[in-house]
């Protein structure tokens, strides 16, 4: 009975939010003693060990455009990624006309947090929705890779963590991605060697070169031997596949868990009191701006000739934005990046945390709609 607890726990990320809870109380507790203890753990947890989540999620991404991965067609592919555009786009826009509004542009910089989409709790969210044959699901679940793949590009250009050095950039990212090729020429099938090598040789030139150094496997991800055909996001065919990437993903699947623990522990401790502009903007992007820019970009790309499944209804499309705009983990880590300690930031976290209020929201709106029960 413990085994099935905890595997749902870590099926369904569960540990990033006992993490999240936990700092939320020491916060409001203890506040000098969580203060200290987040701290002493951002660097290792939010500079090195996120390393491995959003390699997590490149590896998403990069298998979704192998041959029979929903970003392999551009038939296929093209409308979900058009909703994910307007996903990001519109609460950007939103926010930053907020921000404009109320006079507060010192917030400016945060307009790309409310563009994120949480594939595991969006996913979570789905699966309490719609029924297991709806494509709601798969299209939601595309909108989310593409989603997470424009975050990794926004994340990278727009947020760099110094002042960005094109020459520590060069000396250090280009003998990587040469050494990883190399590797995978020669037909080098331990990922730990990819890690170890031309892995540290990026986060070495990110760190130094003022990008993300969380970011570092991104571009080492595609190098890994991985399957020619994918078989789809969470599918549990993949336990039985032993290419390189399967093998990463499966040993670190996991430890990432613990990750997230951490994670939300090291950055969601924020007092109750902290609520205001930020949040506002924050909240108002995701509850509102995502489900606005997916439905109407969808809507505006079928006018344009593209086609949605004939399943997915508008009542379907409505509900699938709602659950879209569950930000939380990329919400967080996009706001850590965005603003310095103190006021601000908190009232941004305040508002990614709160974003799990749009998966309750996604629900009783199915049921408005009266949505299919799910099976």
């Amino acid at each position: 009975m413990i085994a099935g607890w905890l595997r749902v726990v870590i099926d369904n990320s569960l540990l990033l939010v006992i993490g999240a809870c936990a700092a939320l109380v020491w916060a409001n507790v203890d506040a000098s003693s969580y203060g200290y203890v987040s701290h002493a753990l951002q660097f290792a947890v939010n500079d090195v060990a996120m390393v491995f989540f959003f390699a997590l999620a490149t590896k998403e991404v990069v298998e979704a455009m192998l041959p029979g991965g929903a970003l392999s067609s551009p038939r296929t592919a093209a409308l979900p990624i058009l909703a994910a555009v307007g996903g990001m786009a519109v609460p950007a826009i939103l926010f930053l006309a907020g921000a404009r509004l109320t006079h507060h542009a010192d917030l400016a910089r945060g307009w790309a947090i409310p563009c994120a989409t949480d594939i595991a709790f969006s996913y979570l969210a789905a699966r309490l929705i719609f029924p297991k044959s709806s494509p709601a699901i798969p299209f939601l679940l595309l909108l989310a890779i593409a989603d997470d793949a424009l975050g990794l590009m926004v994340l990278a250009i727009f947020y760099p963590s110094a002042p960005t050095s094109l020459t520590f950039l060069a000396l250090g990212l280009i003998p990587a991605l040469l050494f990883a090729w190399l590797m995978r020429r020669v037909h080098v099938k331990n990922f730990w060697a990819y890690l170890a090598g031309p892995g540290v040789l990026a986060w070495v030139a990110m760190f130094a070169g003022g990008l993300h150094p969380a970011l570092a496997l991104v571009p080492i991800i595609p190098f890994m031997p991985s399957s020619k055909r994918d078989l789809g996001l969470f599918d549990p065919r993949e336990a039985r596949r032993h290419n390189t990437l399967d093998r990463f993903a499966r040993a670190w699947r996991l430890p990432v868990q613990v990750v997230l623990f951490f994670f939300g522990l090291a950055n969601a401790g924020v007092p109750l009191s902290s609520v205001g502009p930020a949040t506002w903007l924050v909240l108002g992007g995701l509850l509102f701006g995502k489900p606005i820019g997916v439905v109407g970009m969808t809507l505006l790309a079928e006018l344009a000739g593209f086609r949605r499944p004939a399943a997915l209804d508008l009542r379907s499309l409505i509900a699938l934005g709602v659950a879209a705009g569950i930000g939380f983990t990329v919400a967080l880590f996009f706001a850590t990046a965005a603003f310095r300690p103190g006021v601000v930031l908190d009232q941004a976290k305040m508002g990614a945390l709160l974003s799990f209020l749009a998966a309750p929201l996604a629900i009783a709106l199915a049921r408005l709609l009266r949505l299919p029960r799910t099976a």
